[in-house]
């Protein structure tokens, strides 16, 4: 991906119309980090001084034409609740790149820190969930989530199993782990849950955070749904996201006091909604996402032509397809009934 070449995109007249350059004038930009279908840069405004972030995305997870586009919406939406940034720019054309481009505010702050961090993460994920959402709501909305999120672990998983370097053992754990949670993907469970914008995707490095009594926020809104917000919490719990940037996994005492303090900050202390038992099966069947999604990443990883390489992340991949590792999410996440 050159560099020179998004900077020449940001000088074309109706960009710089959209973001209100002057005429003329110059954007250097610095890399600010990559996912493994985005690659971000930072820049400032040549007058104001102003800081913003340019994403440009390589492709979709979620197997949408004009993915960017589709983040863009959601940024749009959310912004009322004051802990996303703010969209100013989207083309999803490929018209003048061969990627999608979108322009937001750049927000600062560290990453997340699970050890200090989980009451400042409980009042930001309050406060997304929080947001009124009426019937022309952008996002999408599987009628089932959980039977949702099992067919998309179906549709990874099947990656790995069609590759000729497939591990056999750990095909067998992933096939015990679907064994497990097929009975979640059967019939419509929790009917009656509420729907709010959920972010799906929230790893530590996701959340920026200031401090007690400052603004901190949640960026990275690449694979939004309109489902329950059990969703969302079972995946920023789960060990396979806590485990993805750090080297942490969260305690069963822990994750309760997180969901304590979530409740408090999204006014039900009293749990009427039900969410700690919808909670226990979207933890348990993000297990199982997180690992065929790694299953799929490996087998991509495999190839030469690959747009975005990031070592760490393959790291990791390799890491979670451990027989080590996927035994210990079996046994102290998955192998139990969720829905006695």
């Amino acid at each position: 991906m050159n560099r020179t070449e998004l900077e020449r995109y940001l000088a074309r007249p109706e960009v710089r119309a959209a973001l209100g350059f002057p005429p003329k004038t110059a954007v250097t930009l610095s890399p600010l980090g990559q996912g493994e279908y985005n690659v971000n840069f930072r820049f400032s405004h040549p007058t104001t001084g102003k800081n913003y972030v340019l994403r440009v995305n390589t492709g979709s997870q979620m197997h949408l034409a004009d993915q960017i586009g589709y983040e863009y919406r959601a940024l749009r939406l959310l912004e009322p609740t004051g802990r996303t940034p703010r969209a100013v720019y989207v083309d999803g054309s490929r018209s003048v790149l061969p990627w999608g481009v979108l322009v937001m505010e750049y927000l600062p702050g560290r990453a997340l820190d699970y050890r200090t961090d989980l009451p400042l993460a409980a009042e930001i994920l309050a406060d997304t969930h929080a947001l009124p959402v009426g019937e022309d709501c952008p996002l999408l909305a599987p009628e089932r989530p959980l039977a949702a999120m099992l067919e998309e672990c179906r549709a990874m998983a099947a990656v790995y199993f069609a590759d000729e370097q497939r591990d056999q053992a750990v095909e067998k754990y992933i096939g015990a782990l679907f064994r497990a949670l097929e009975p979640l993907g059967a019939g419509d469970h929790f009917p009656d849950a509420p729907r709010t914008v959920v972010n799906t995707e929230l790893n530590s490095g996701n959340f920026l955070i200031n401090g007690p009594g400052k603004p901190n926020y949640l960026v990275d809104w690449e694979k939004p749904l309109l489902a329950d917000p059990a969703q969302d919490l079972g995946h920023f719990l789960a060990p396979t996201t806590t485990f993805w940037k750090t080297d942490c996994i969260l305690t069963p005492e822990e994750m309760k006091d997180f969901t304590r303090r979530y409740l408090e900050a999204a006014g039900d202390p009293g749990d009427r909604g039900g969410l700690a038992e919808r909670l226990s099966a979207y933890l348990a069947m993000t297990c199982l996402r997180g690992v065929t999604w790694c299953a799929m990443a490996w087998v991509e990883y495999q190839r030469p032509d690959r747009p975005i390489q990031n070592a760490f992340t393959y790291e990791k991949i390799c890491t979670y397809l451990t027989p080590d590792f996927l035994d210990r999410l079996y046994e102290g996440y998955v192998a139990r009934n969720f829905l006695s």
